[in-house]
């Protein structure tokens, strides 16, 4: 028996027993050492507004109906950034060896059975920070909002949001040969964010940011901003802050109505592109040489490599049975944490 985190109801969350079984031809066993916590997408399953939960999803259409839920609680194994050691490996697994560090998707849970395939590329080599794992899914979102932003050598590229996939995308950015300028609320982030490489940081709460913009970019406007906050009044004002035939990037997930988006102002009046970037594709043109599985390789190189740094940006490090703290405590008090990782064994 294993343990795994489960979600039962809105605002309700825990661990549970489950059978992990032996691994099979193909697979291996791994016991998990850390699990991060995706605050965007968990929070939507902590809280009941994930549209799974009420809309149908049609894969096969790729529209929302009424028609029912897509699943219902209780929601288990959720998680997608994990990293852990390898126990046992099946037939035909020869990659692969017992004590290999990996990371990949298993979700929230102590031992799961995985196919060796799906870990391909993944161990980390030695003396490289296991934790740093538990990062390769969120660079990978970050990843594609810069791919999908598309930024050239000395352009400006605005990133509204500094918490975790923020400061990512800002550093990642900032490596492509993108001047950041990044927008945050907090102090602390806005620190981080100067850290990782941006050339100026703004506060949205004195005002002004898109007319801040427009003086820090000698009046063009941003080439391209990015919002990966998830909130409508950020992506409001990354339109504003685009240039004429701008493009802005939307990375968050958005829950709710779009109260605060006025696309009859400078949406219009500026053509600025609107393009929606998520982790289950890549742009059509990048197809050829890019897809989904590149992107936390890319990424994962990257920290291996030592370009990226990321152990500063584990705020909370708990052992997993306090599950339902973390929870509440992202859900009441996000501006506190920035990556919580769930620890199942040191």
């Amino acid at each position: 028996m294993g343990l795994m985190v489960q979600f039962t109801a809105p605002h309700m969350v825990d661990v549970v027993e489950e059978d992990v079984g032996e691994p099979g031809p193909g697979q291996v066993l791994v016991r998990t050492r850390y699990s991060g916590i995706s605050a965007g997408t968990e929070l939507t399953a902590y809280r009941g507004t994930n549209p799974y939960l009420s809309r149908h999803w049609d894969a096969g259409l790729r529209l929302f109906s009424d028609t029912g839920a897509t699943f219902d609680y209780p929601i288990a194994g959720w998680g997608y950034q994990e990293v852990g050691e390898v126990v046992r490996a099946g037939a035909a697994v020869d990659a692969l060896l017992p004590g290999d560090v990996v990371w990949g998707v298993w979700g929230h849970r102590a031992e799961a059975v995985v196919d060796a395939g799906r870990l391909d590329g993944h161990v980390l080599p030695p003396g490289v920070d296991p934790l740093a794992g538990v990062f390769a899914r969120l660079g990978a979102i970050a990843f594609n909002a810069v791919l999908d932003a598309g930024p050239l050598l000395g352009s400006h590229v605005v990133v509204f949001g500094q918490g975790v996939l923020g400061l990512l995308t800002t550093r990642l950015a900032v490596l492509a040969g993108a001047t950041v300028i990044a927008v945050e609320t907090m102090a602390g982030r806005r620190d981080l964010a100067t850290a990782a490489g941006a050339g100026h940081v703004l506060d949205p709460a004195a005002g002004a940011v898109a007319e801040r913009v427009y003086e820090l970019t000698g009046g063009r406007g941003a080439d391209v901003s990015i919002e990966i906050s998830g909130s409508y009044v950020a992506l409001h004002e990354a339109i504003r802050a685009s240039g004429q035939g701008g493009r802005v990037v939307a990375s968050g997930f958005y829950q709710g109505p779009a109260t605060q988006l006025r696309l009859g102002e400078e949406f219009h009046h500026n053509r600025v592109q609107l393009v929606a970037s998520q982790i289950s594709g890549v742009r059509p043109e990048l197809a050829g040489r890019w897809h989904v599985d590149r992107l936390p390789r890319a990424f994962m190189e990257l920290v291996i490599e030592g370009r990226l740094e990321l152990r500063d940006l584990v705020t909370h490090l708990v052992d997993a049975r306090e599950v339902a703290k973390i929870f509440q405590l992202l859900d009441e008090r996000p501006h506190e944490v920035l990556q919580a990782v769930l620890r199942f064994r040191s």
